[in-house]
Order: C-alpha cells, then structure tokens, then sequence
C-alpha cells in the first residue's frame, strides 16, 4: 500500500506541481522580504562612469545565424549520407556527392554580399 502511494507521488506531472508549488512559495517569500526600490531621482536610470545613458533596444540580425545553420546542416547530411554508403562502386557516388557539398559550401563562402 506504501509503495503504490510512494509511486503515485513520484510520479512525473504530481512531482512537477510540487516543485512548481515550493518554488512559487519561495518567490512570493522572498519578495516579501526584499526591499522596496523607491523610483527617486535617476536610481532606475542606466548609469556608466558618471555619465547618463539613453536606453536603447538593440536590433539583432539572423542572417550570420542562417548562413551558418546552412553550413552545418549540409555537413551533418553529407557526413551521414557518405557514412551510410554499402561499399562497392556504388561508393564513388559518394565522392561525387561530397564533391558537389565542397562546391556548394564553396559558393556559399566565396559568394558577395549585397546589403
């Protein structure tokens, strides 16, 4: 009997609520014990070496991201690919394969950037 309760406590989703519960009761915890910020003069302003900073949001760009995602999806595929090849004549199509990734990849390298 013990252990079929022991078991249905440690089970995943009920283990999860109680930790989610523990954890929600730290977070209110704590943050009635934490000070109150008092919005006084530039204390939640952005501050470097004296000097005040307008906030901004920088803006960040995904194509460095794709290009490289790009480079390596085409190397995990020829990897696999060559790696699953049967032995025989049937694997100079492999060299042929990896021939046309070293071209593609090439192209993708040396190609111009137009912005």
């Amino acid at each position: 009997m013990i252990e079929k309760l022991l078991e249905m406590l440690l089970a995943p989703p009920l283990a999860f609520l109680f930790f989610l519960a523990v954890f929600y009761l730290i977070y209110f915890l704590a943050g009635k014990m934490a000070p109150k910020v008092n919005a006084v003069g530039g204390k939640l302003k952005s501050y470097h070496c004296g000097e005040d900073i307008p906030g901004s949001k920088p803006q960040f760009g995904y194509k460095l991201f794709f290009f490289i995602a790009l480079f390596f999806t085409m190397m995990h595929v020829a990897a696999l690919v060559v790696a699953t090849l049967p032995s025989g004549p049937v694997a100079y199509l492999g060299l042929f394969y990896l021939g046309m990734i070293f071209l593609a990849v090439l192209a993708l390298i040396t190609r111009n950037q137009h912005d």
